[in-house]
């Protein structure tokens, strides 16, 4: 699958900006190695509200998963996450949440 980042549309039809008003909101902007990203992720789950991030709208779950497999992370796994772009470091801890999850539903 690689580290492509997601498809971006360059313009938003004016039905997306009535019929999904997050499609208006302004983006945060995380570039790799940005540690301030856990900051808006957290921002997320405190206020219980998705946002985008980098072109991408983050769901609360996501944003609360990531956070909560990032805080059992040692810091050399932190490090190494922190250099991917953030939706590829958001998907790579819900697969770890996943994978976490499934093992304790087949004990």
């Amino acid at each position: 699958m690689g580290d492509r980042a997601p498809p971006r549309i360059e313009s938003t039809c004016e039905d997306c900006y009535t019929q999904l008003p997050e499609a208006q909101r302004p983006d945060d902007d995380h570039p790799p190695g940005d540690p301030t990203l856990l900051d808006t992720l957290r921002r997320i789950v405190a206020s219980r509200q998705h946002a985008k991030i980098d072109g991408v709208l983050v769901d609360l779950w996501s944003a609360s998963v990531t956070v909560l497999i990032w805080d059992q992370l040692r810091d050399d796994k932190r490090q190494r996450l922190l250099t991917l772009p953030s939706h590829e470091l958001i998907r790579r801890c819900v697969a770890i949440y996943t994978r976490v999850t499934a093992k304790k539903d087949h004990q």
